[in-house]
């Protein structure tokens, strides 16, 4: 009798550790897989939006933007479809990777707490030693945790994204990609610059809103200021009706007046308000019609050698 006692205790003293322990651990790693799976799921459809025949129709639609985004502030206005697209694609997507990692960092600790309060392990020493070495690799990777946290806050102000032309202080070009830790740009020259996010201090983004074209033109310190500045303007204006800059251009030329003064010369300078990127092409466009209008008029140039040689009507006029 004292047998069978012995074996019944021995029983059910291991049926926990051999039926209920494994059912539940078992249990919390289902259960945490599924929710990494919903909310996975969640996030990429917060992030990814509709995709297809709809997105291609109308890209700068608000409906079509990623559902996050929607209720994000969204500074491009760029013209291209295709780089509004490609800049809203990699800013949520880059969002959601951070959400996606946040949830499985959270789920795997929930996990293993849960797994070591089923095997009745004391999980308190576990929290605190936790916190004390969360803070050790904080303060040891502060420089790798302002990277991030720049990149986040970049991406939730879009500060600036894919395509833009911005000013970072040690490098200026064209935006490549923006990441969490770093944000690509290539210069004018075609060097690609890797700039971590924690270094940013200022950015100048020359690709929102609007820009403006300053064209400055050189005279003779002889010529009639009166008659060149109305002839200046005037190019300008017939200029920017011209199909090939007239899209780029949203508003009037206005002429500021002398900008400087030299002993041999005069630069007069005029300014135009153009859309985002576009101003080096409307520059060199109205510089190019201004210094022919002055060849066709008489403005005297402060070097006479270097005078346009304009065709005019099938001949060149000096």
């Amino acid at each position: 009798m004292h047998v069978y006692q012995l074996a019944f205790e021995w029983t059910d003293t291991n049926r926990r550790w051999l039926v209920e322990v494994p059912i539940r651990i078992v249990s919390y790693g289902v259960i945490a897989l599924i929710a990494r799976l919903v909310l996975h799921r969640l996030i990429d459809s917060a992030t990814t939006g509709r995709a297809g025949k709809a997105e291609a129709v109308d890209e700068q639609s608000q409906a079509n933007r990623p559902p996050l985004l929607r209720y994000l502030r969204d500074r491009s206005q760029s013209s291209n479809a295709r780089k509004a697209a490609e800049r809203r694609r990699q800013r949520a997507q880059t969002i959601g990777s951070v959400l996606k990692s946040t949830v499985s960092i959270l789920l795997l600790v929930w996990l293993v707490l849960a797994i070591l309060s089923v095997l009745g392990v004391n999980i308190a020493p576990f929290i605190a030693s936790a916190g004390v070495v969360g803070l050790a690799i904080g303060f040891g990777a502060q420089n790798l945790v302002r990277d991030f946290v720049s990149g986040i806050f970049m991406l939730l102000e879009d500060q600036y994204g894919v395509g833009d032309n911005v000013d970072l202080g040690d490098v200026t070009g064209e935006v490549q990609s923006v990441g969490l830790r770093i944000t690509t740009v290539r210069d004018g020259d075609g060097t690609l610059w890797y700039v971590r996010n924690g270094e940013i201090k200022r950015v100048g983004n020359m690709s929102q809103d609007y820009a403006v074209a300053h064209v400055e033109v050189p005279v003779a310190l002889t010529a009639d200021l009166d008659r060149a500045e109305l002839v200046a303007i005037e190019a300008a204006e017939a200029a920017i009706l011209d199909p090939a800059i007239a899209a780029n251009v949203l508003g009037d030329p206005e002429m500021l007046g002398v900008q400087e003064l030299s002993p041999d010369l005069l630069i007069l300078r005029m300014s135009v308000k153009t859309r985002p990127n576009t101003q080096g092409a409307v520059q060199r466009r109205l510089r190019r019609e201004v210094l022919r209008a002055y060849d066709e008029h008489g403005i005297a140039l402060p070097y006479p050698q270097g005078r346009i040689h304009a065709v005019v009507g099938g001949r060149t006029a000096e």
